[in-house]
């Protein structure tokens, strides 16, 4: 049987602002909507985050979670991926709340502390419509995004140890690489491992295609044939760097979260739009796309009917 590829949709996360796109999913109505949608397009996975529906800002509570994922669960069979990236203002604690009540099938996992910078989308605006937004981005100056080894330990206990929940490994840099595979090396991380490479955000590694040639090269060295890997790629080299993926042997990840365009200068209307543009690519280059199903056998995911929603 030949490969299939896992599509991941991104679909709100905690980095754009409302006043970037009249399209980025708010409140819970609009996260279920576009979720829905983007699984119907063809997503197998999707990758969730909260926010106040009433501002926009990223939220951690589990009751806003609670408005939107027994719906999409009810709506879709994809598999549900709960953040523990959460935003800026979250503690740890805070981060993994959610997904420790809602025991998804899956949660990421940021193997590293590390510089986050969202200060350059600053440039060329002033219509914010929210106060928080400018001082959100400016903020992220002087911000560090922590996940230490404690951090890990403690993420990979209490989600994966406690409720059977699987990672997606947020691998934002080559170092991260290394953190892995002491996970992997101490037993507290066993196969098949999912990495997400992440390529583009200021303080990570840079969207270059020699940068993820040189991450593929290195997961490979460090993990063998024990992991699957798929491809972030930030703002305009979402497109790009998820081909590449694809042609490499890997998977692939698009959503409003990572980029707000369809296109350059046209904003995507939707989460789907998104998906069905990957599929196009995808199709052109003669690969199939992995269902839900298939994406839990491929992952070693434990079924949706073992989550808490």
């Amino acid at each position: 049987m030949s490969r299939k590829v896992i599509i991941t949709c991104a679909i709100t996360g905690s980095v754009h602002t409302p006043s970037m796109s009249p399209h980025l999913p708010i409140t819970p109505d609009q996260i279920a909507d576009q979720a829905i949608a983007a699984a119907n397009a063809g997503a197998a996975i999707l990758h969730l985050h909260a926010r106040d529906p009433e501002t926009g800002f990223p939220s951690p509570e589990p009751a806003i979670f609670n408005q939107f994922l027994p719906r999409i669960k009810s709506a879709t069979d994809a598999v549900i991926n709960i953040s523990t990236g959460g935003g800026m203002t979250m503690t740890v604690k805070d981060r993994i709340r959610a997904a420790k009540q809602a025991a998804p099938e899956m949660a990421s996992l940021n193997m590293g502390t590390m510089n986050f910078g969202l200060f350059p989308a600053l440039a060329g605006r002033s219509d914010w419509q929210h106060d928080w937004e400018p001082k959100f981005l400016e903020d992220s100056r002087d911000f560090v995004f922590k996940n230490t080894f404690a951090d890990i330990e403690t993420i990979l206990a209490d989600l994966g140890d406690a409720n059977g929940t699987r990672f997606e490994f947020e691998c934002y840099d080559v170092g991260h690489l290394y953190t892995l595979a002491h996970f992997v090396d101490r037993g507290l991380i066993k196969g098949p491992i999912f990495i997400q490479f992440v390529l583009g955000v200021l303080g990570g590694i840079g969207a270059d295609p020699d940068n993820l040639a040189h991450l593929k090269r290195t997961a490979d060295k460090l993990f063998g044939d024990q992991y699957q890997f798929s491809v972030l790629g930030a703002g305009r080299h979402q497109m790009p760097l998820a081909t590449m993926s694809a042609t490499m042997g890997g998977h692939v990840r698009v959503g409003l979260e990572d980029n707000l365009y369809l296109r350059k200068g046209e904003l995507a209307p939707d989460n789907a739009s998104q998906v069905r543009k990957i599929r196009d690519v995808l199709d052109g280059l003669s690969l199939e796309i992995a269902t839900p199903d298939e994406a839990r056998a491929m992952l070693g995911l434990k079924g949706a009917n073992q989550v808490a929603f």
